[in-house]
C-alpha cells in the first residue's frame, strides 16, 4: 500500500456493475472471442447474418421434438434452451466482430435479443411444469411458495447470465484492511509534516464508524464503496450471495461478509439426542439479525445499494424497489418479498412466539401474498407479457396475446418467435393442457407458411401433421403445388408418409386444385385451329406424376387424367391430351384388377374404377384416331410430283424425262402403298371410335357409380363435339381416297338406332354431313353409277 492509494475503479470493474451498461455483450467471453474466427468473418458477409446463423435452429428444435417421447418431454425443454444458448453465444461472437451502425448488425443484435428472451422462457418453463407435474399433488399447501420461488429462481438465472463470467469480468485485489485510503490519510494527518488537506474524516475505522461518529471516509473510499455495494446488489439479484460473501472478505469487508449469512435457519439436530454429536446449522438469532436488516434498510444515511440489499434480505419491498431499474428487477422483488413472508408466516405460526416477532412491522407480516396481487401491480411491457403469463401459469392469457401477434401482419413476425410460439403449443399439448384450438392452428399455419416461403421443405411435413386432418390435407396440398421436381415430389411425399399424413387423399387434392385452375367454358375454342399447349396446360399435364408414385393410386390416377383430357380434348388441345395420356404407365389397368384381387375381392370392380377404365380407353381410341388420321393427311398431301416434258424437248431431255418418269412410277407405288395402309388404319381407328362397344364412345357401362353430374355433362358434351368432327374426318378420308361408295354408307352408320350417332349431331351438323354425301352421289353419277354406288341397269 505504502504512499499509493489505490482506486478499486482501477481494477477494471466498473463496467460489470450494471447489467442496462453491458447489455447483450456481458455474456462476449474475450478469451473465446478469438475462437471461430472464420466462421464469423463469413457470416458478417451475409445481409443478415443473424438469421443465417441461426437457421438451423428451425431443423434442430424438429430434430429434438421427434428424439423426445412425452416421458421426457422437460429434458426436451432442456434441450431447447441449450439450443438457444448456443445460439446466442455465436450471436455474440457476431456481433463483437460487427460494425456498429450497420444495417445488419441490428438486425442480428434484434435476433440476439429474441433468442435470449426465448431462452430464459425455456427454462422457466422447465422449472414451472416439471414442478408442478410432479409434486404438485404431494405438496398442495406449499404450492405457492413453491412456485414463488421457482420464479425468483428463474429471474436469477438470467441476471446471472447477463454478469456473465465473474472471474472473466472483474479482477480483485486482496486487501489486509477495508477503507485502505481513509487509513493511509489519519496515518499521514500523525505526521508533522502533513501538508494535505484538514477535511474532517473519521477518526475510527470500525465498520459502524461514519454512523456513529457522522463523518465521512475519505472520497476515494467512498466512490469504492458506492461501486462495491452496487455490485454486490447485483450479485444478490443473481442469486449468487456465496459470491457476494467472498466478494467482500477479498475486499477486507470481512464483517459484511458475515451480515449476509444471517438469512440460514436454525437448525440443531442433536435437539432430540442422538449417539453422535452433530454440527448445528443457521443462525440461532435470526430473528434479530431480520430486525437489524430492516432497520438498515430503512435509515436514510445507508447507500442505496446498501439499503437495498438488507432490503432483499428482510423482505423490505419498499426500500429494494428503487433501485430495480428493469422490469425483471421490478418482478424479482416482488416475488422475492413474497416468499420471504410466507416463510416467515409459516414459521411465527409453527415455531416462534409472537413476541419474538412483534418488532417487524404488522403490514409485512399479515400481508396476503398472490401471484395475481403481485401482477396487479406490475404494470407490464409488450415484450414482456409471454414471461408474465408463463409465470402465472395463465395458458389462455398467452394464447389471447398470441393471438393479437397473428391478427398483425403475420409476414413481419420473426421466423424465431414463430417457432418459438409453435414448440411453446406442442408443449402444452404434450403435457395435456387445454389451449384455444383455434389460436393454436393458426400459429401452425403461420409457421408453416413461412416454411414453406423459406424453402425449409424437409420440416414442413411433421408440422402439418398436427393440423387437424382435412386442414393438414389441404396446406400440405397447397405446399406440394409448386413442387416440381421429380426427385423432390417422391421425397416430399416419403416425408408426408412418415409423419402419418393421409398422402393419398393429398396427392388427389394437388391434382384437383392444379386441374380446376383456369377453369374455361368446355367446348372448342376453335373449329380449324388445333390450340397450343400454354404453360398453365403443362402444370396441369405433370401435376399427374403426383398419383402415379404409388401403385395403389393407379385408379384415382386414371380418374384424374381422365378428367384433365376431357378439358382439353373440348379445346381441341389434342398435344396436351396426349401428354396427359403417356403419364398413366401402360401397366395401370392390370395394376388395378390385380390390387382389387390381392384384395380377395370376387366381385366386380367398384363401378367408379369400371367406368374410370372404359374412359381411358375412349380416349385412348380416339386419340390413336386422331394421331393416326394427322400422319394420312400428312401423307397424303406428299405425293411424288408427275415429272412433265416441255414441248421440243432435245433428244438429252427426253432421256432425262424417262429416267424421272420411271423413278415418279417406282415413287408412286411406294405412296400409294402406304397411303392404303395409313387409310386402312386409319379407317379402323375411326369406326372404333364412331362404333365404340357396348353402348358407344364416352358412355359408362356401369349405372351403379356414385353420381357425379359434372362428369357426366362433360362426357356428353365431348360426344357432341368430337364424334361429329370424327364423322366428318371418315368422310375426308373415304372421299378422297375414291371411296364413296362407303361414305354414303356413313348415313345408315348415323341413322342406326343401335348406336343412335345422329343424336349428337346438331341440325347445322346433319345438314354439312348430307352436303358431303351429295358430293359423294354426285361423283359417283359422274362415275355412269347410280347414286348409291350401284351399276345402272340398262
Amino acid at each position: 500500500m505504502g504512499n499509493s492509494p489505490r482506486r478499486l475503479k482501477d481494477t477494471n470493474w466498473t463496467m460489470a456493475l450494471s447489467p442496462q451498461q453491458t447489455g447483450m455483450f456481458v455474456n462476449a467471453d474475450m478469451s473465446n472471442m478469438t475462437e471461430d474466427v472464420t466462421m464469423s468473418a463469413v457470416l458478417l458477409r451475409e445481409d443478415d447474418p443473424g438469421e443465417a446463423a441461426t437457421m438451423s435452429m428451425y431443423s434442430d428444435f424438429l430434430h429434438s421434438f421427434l428424439k423426445h417421447t412425452s416421458t421426457t418431454i422437460f429434458d426436451l425443454v432442456d434441450e431447447y434452451e441449450s439450443i438457444c444458448n448456443s445460439q446466442v453465444n455465436i450471436l455474440g461472437k457476431i456481433v463483437y466482430r460487427a460494425t456498429p451502425g450497420q444495417q445488419k448488425f441490428s438486425k442480428t443484435a434484434s435476433v440476439l435479443w429474441l433468442l435470449k428472451q426465448e431462452m430464459v422462457t425455456w427454462r422457466l418453463l422447465s422449472s414451472l411444469y416439471s414442478e408442478k407435474t410432479t409434486v404438485d399433488n404431494l405438496f398442495q399447501k406449499d404450492s405457492l411458495v413453491r412456485q414463488s420461488q421457482l420464479v425468483v429462481d428463474w429471474l436469477e438465472s438470467i441476471a446471472k447470465d447477463e454478469i456473465g463470467d465473474f472471474s472473466d469480468n472483474i479482477e480483485f485485489y486482496a486487501k489486509t484492511v477495508y477503507w485502505d485510503n481513509t487509513l493511509h490519510t489519519l496515518k499521514q494527518r500523525q505526521s508533522s509534516t502533513y501538508m494535505g488537506s484538514s477535511r474532517p474524516l473519521v477518526t475510527e475505522l470500525d465498520p459502524d464508524a461514519p454512523i456513529r461518529q457522522k463523518l465521512p471516509l475519505d472520497d476515494l473510499d467512498q466512490e469504492d464503496d458506492v461501486r462495491l455495494l452496487k455490485y454486490l446488489f447485483t450479485l444478490i439479484r443473481a442469486g449468487m450471495t456465496d459470491e457476494a460473501q467472498r466478494l467482500c472478505k477479498r475486499c477486507g469487508q470481512a464483517w459484511r461478509a458475515a451480515t449476509l449469512e444471517g438469512w440460514k435457519l436454525y437448525h440443531d439436530p442433536n435437539i432430540n439426542g442422538g449417539k453422535e454429536l452433530e454440527p448445528v446449522e443457521g443462525n440461532p438469532y435470526r430473528c434479530i439479525w431480520k430486525i437489524s436488516c430492516w432497520r438498515m434498510a430503512e435509515e436514510e444515511q445507508f447507500n442505496r445499494y446498501e439499503r437495498a440489499i438488507y432490503a432483499a434480505l428482510s423482505g423490505n419491498l419498499k426500500q429494494l424497489l428503487p433501485v430495480c431499474d428493469t422490469w425483471e428487477d421490478t418482478v424479482w422483488a416482488y416475488f422475492r418479498v413474497m416468499v420471504d413472508t410466507l416463510v416467515e408466516q409459516e414459521i411465527r405460526t409453527s415455531v416462534v412466539t409472537a413476541e419474538e416477532m412483534e418488532e417487524l412491522p404488522r403490514d409485512y407480516l399479515e400481508i396476503n401474498w398472490t401471484s395475481e396481487k403481485v401482477f396487479e401491480e406490475l404494470q407490464a411491457t409488450d415484450k414482456k407479457v409471454c414471461n408474465k403469463c408463463n409465470i402465472s401459469l395463465v395458458v389462455t392469457g398467452l394464447m389471447e396475446e398470441i393471438s393479437r401477434w397473428l391478427s398483425k401482419d403475420r409476414s413481419v413476425l420473426p421466423g424465431h418467435l414463430l417457432r418459438f410460439m409453435t414448440h411453446l403449443i406442442l408443449f402444452f399439448r404434450t403435457l395435456g393442457m387445454q389451449t384455444k384450438e383455434e389460436v393454436s392452428v393458426e400459429v401452425l399455419k403461420t409457421y408453416i407458411q413461412r416454411l414453406m416461403s423459406e424453402k425449409h421443405t424437409d420440416l414442413i411435413a411433421f408440422y402439418v401433421s398436427h393440423l387437424p386432418p382435412e386442414l393438414a390435407v389441404s396446406q400440405y396440398a397447397l405446399f406440394l403445388e409448386d413442387v416440381t421436381e421429380s426427385d423432390q415430389r417422391h421425397h416430399c411425399l416419403e416425408l408426408a408418409k412418415e409423419a402419418g399424413l393421409d398422402v393419398a387423399t393429398i396427392t388427389k387434392t394437388v391434382v384437383e386444385n392444379i386441374r380446376k385452375k383456369d377453369a374455361g367454358e368446355f367446348s372448342h375454342h376453335d373449329h380449324v385451329l388445333d390450340t397450343g399447349t400454354t404453360e398453365a396446360d403443362q402444370l396441369k399435364i405433370d401435376v399427374i406424376d403426383w398419383l402415379v408414385f404409388d401403385p395403389a393410386q393407379r385408379a384415382e390416377a386414371l380418374k384424374q387424367s381422365n378428367a384433365i383430357m376431357r378439358k382439353f380434348l373440348a379445346s381441341k388441345k389434342h398435344e396436351a391430351a396426349k401428354d396427359v395420356f403417356v403419364k398413366i404407365p401402360q401397366d395401370s389397368i392390370a395394376e388395378i384388377y390385380n390390387q382389387w384381387e390381392e384384395q380377395g375381392m370376387d366381385t366386380p370392380l367398384p363401378a367408379e374404377d369400371d367406368n374410370a377404365i372404359r374412359e381411358h380407353l375412349c380416349i385412348r381410341a380416339y386419340l390413336e384416331a386422331h394421331e393416326t388420321f394427322n400422319e394420312w393427311f400428312k401423307h397424303m398431301n406428299s405425293a411424288p410430283q408427275k415429272p412433265s416434258l416441255l414441248p421440243q424437248a432435245s433428244f438429252t431431255e427426253k432421256v432425262a424425262y424417262e429416267h424421272k418418269e420411271k423413278k415418279y412410277e417406282m415413287d408412286y407405288g411406294i405412296w400409294k402403298g402406304l397411303l392404303d395402309a395409313l387409310t386402312a388404319d386409319v379407317k379402323e381407328k375411326m369406326y372404333n371410335v364412331l362404333l365404340f362397344v357396348d353402348g358407344g364412345w364416352m358412355v359408362d357401362v356401369r349405372e351403379d357409380a356414385e353420381d357425379d353430374p359434372e362428369r357426366t355433362h362433360q362426357m356428353i358434351l365431348l360426344r357432341k363435339l368430337c364424334l361429329p368432327m370424327m364423322c366428318f374426318l371418315l368422310h375426308t378420308v373415304l372421299h378422297s381416297t375414291g371411296q364413296h361408295q362407303e361414305c354414303l354408307r356413313l348415313a345408315d352408320m348415323v341413322a342406326s338406332e343401335r348406336h343412335k350417332l345422329y343424336m349428337v349431331f346438331s341440325k347445322e351438323e346433319l345438314r354439312k354431313l348430307l352436303q358431303k354425301l351429295r358430293e359423294s352421289s354426285l361423283i359417283l353419277l359422274d362415275q355412269d353409277l347410280d347414286p348409291l354406288g350401284y351399276e345402272i341397269q340398262s
